[in-house]
Parts: structure tokens; sequence; C-alpha cells
């Protein structure tokens, strides 16, 4: 799957070739924003345009924009797997959250 980015946004884009146009979905936020262009700098504007447009909706409703991914991430293990886990990283010398992340960049 391809993506592009904007201002931290990721969306995903495919190809319509039925219809002749690229279509884009920002993943990245829980709003559907959507967009599409029939060239890449088409759909780069497009991008750009529906961002402003989403920002100017939240700012006419007085909602904050929801923004992308902050990087924390909460996660439920259950008690024996935390504890694996936790034993896991002391043998690798890693603190809990260095060795949970050097799993998910393995395996993203």
């Amino acid at each position: 799957m391809n993506t592009m980015q904007l201002d931290g946004y990721v969306a995903t884009i495919e190809l319509d070739e039925a219809e002749g146009f690229f279509h884009g979905e920002i993943i990245n936020t829980r709003d559907v924003l959507t967009f599409q262009g029939r060239t890449i700098p088409e759909l780069r504007k497009a991008f750009a345009e529906t961002l402003a447009d989403y920002r100017d909706w939240c700012a006419k409703r007085g909602k904050a924009p929801e923004k992308p991914f902050s990087g924390a991430l909460s996660l439920r293990l259950g008690p024996e797997l935390h504890r694996r886990v936790a034993a896991a990283a002391a043998r690798d010398g890693l603190a809990t959250n260095a060795f949970i992340k050097r799993a998910l960049e393995g395996a993203a």
C-alpha cells in the first residue's frame, strides 16, 4: 500500500483504474478524511486542501482538530505476559518500553 504524509498526517493511496483517479484516506485520525486526484500533484494538493477544510470545519464548531498519533501507546498484556516481557527486557539489558519498541519495529 502506498502512503503520503503531510503535517504528521498519513494517508493511504489507492489507484482506481476503472475511474482513472487516485483515492486517498487519512488513516491516523478517527475522523474520516478522504481526497482524490487524477495525478500525483493533484492528489498532493487535494490532501492539503482536505486538511485545511478539516481544520476550518473544526474551528467553526469550536472543536480541536484530532492530531496525528502522539507516539504514546497503552497496552494490556495480562500479568503473565507482562512478567515474561519484563524478564526478557532485563536479560537484554533494556527497559521494558525499549524492549517492546524494538520488537514492534521488527514486526512493522
